[in-house]
């Protein structure tokens, strides 16, 4: 199943600390994920940034929000108790908690309003179901989507020889074929049927790698440019290949990719517009922003 959002935890994250007891937040994350039956691959669902799981940050917030409602507390690091107040919430038997709910208590409201504006986003939680951190990673995400789309399209306008460029730049970008002056040498140089270049593995030039690159607009590439492809790679002996199209590939050239013995890599249009963005070829950083979090480390002597 999907990970609930981290409203859904408010009220069974409360319930949890009913009992008065000092509980850790390693606790609530086990006994959620039990009570919602989350499954192994549930628990290990990442974030966009791939840096922490999504459940565990979910029920972080949800620890956060209650605290700042004032229904929990914090005893020590990474501990929390129910308050009074959190008491007297569970004594009225609530149906749910949620966001809505919280914002009776006016320090909940500070610190929400203090939070929205502090983001410079006008409405951080636009439908309230995402924690601040899946906010603006998913506003990152739109932002890359909408960037890899319009590099996309700026590449397909450009001409073939500049794409060759562009692959060079971005294979030596990658680690690949040590200097520019190096790989631009022998790319689009050897003139060999279904082969437009080669390019060093490495920096020593250990192994060699063929290139083959094409600027299509909207063609699909199929099996048979692949079979080419892999056909000039036997005919040098060659064992690694490289096959770049700013369009797509078709499910079979795939298919016939992963089961012949040449190791050959395909990049589709996608592909290569994500690797410039990701290597800055063709891009500028035009703002960077830091996420932080409480080290606990730090306090822990504290």
């Amino acid at each position: 199943m999907a990970v609930p959002d981290f409203q859904s935890f408010m009220l069974p994250l409360l319930e949890f600390a009913g009992d008065g007891e000092e509980h850790s937040l390693q606790e609530a994350i086990d006994v959620l994920a039990e009570k919602f039956n989350l499954s192994p691959d549930d628990r290990r669902e990442l974030l966009p940034s791939g840096r922490q799981a999504t459940f565990d940050n979910r029920v972080g917030w949800t620890r956060t929000y209650l605290k700042k409602a004032g229904l929990l507390t914090s005893t020590k690091r990474s501990h929390f108790q129910i308050t009074p107040r959190g008491q007297a919430v569970l004594a009225q038997k609530p149906l749910t908690i949620n966001t809505a709910f919280l914002r009776q208590y006016p320090e909940f409201i500070e610190f929400h309003q203090g939070q929205n504006k502090g983001s410079g986003i006008a409405s951080i939680e636009e439908s309230e179901a995402v924690t601040p951190e899946e906010s603006i990673e998913s506003a990152y995400q739109r932002a890359r989507v909408g960037l890899a789309n319009e590099l996309l399209q700026t590449v397909k306008d450009c001409s073939s020889d500049f794409f060759e460029q562009l692959v060079v730049d971005l294979l030596v970008k990658m680690g690949y074929g040590g200097t520019r002056k190096d790989a631009g040498q022998r790319l689009g140089k050897s003139g060999d049927g279904g082969i437009d270049g080669i390019i060093n593995e490495d920096r020593l030039g250990l192994d060699v790698v063929y290139i083959q690159a094409k600027r299509w607009d909207s063609t699909t590439v199929g099996r048979p440019e692949i079979q080419k492809f892999a056909g000039a790679l036997q005919g040098q002996r060659a064992r690694k290949g490289i096959f770049l199209t700013t369009s797509t590939f078709s499910k079979d050239a795939y298919d016939f990719a992963s089961r012949i013995d040449n190791k050959i890599v395909l990049m589709d249009g996608e592909t290569i517009a994500q690797l410039m963005i990701d290597y800055g070829v063709g891009v500028n950083t035009v703002a960077t922003y830091e996420l932080k979090r409480i080290d606990s480390d730090y306090f822990s002597g504290g």
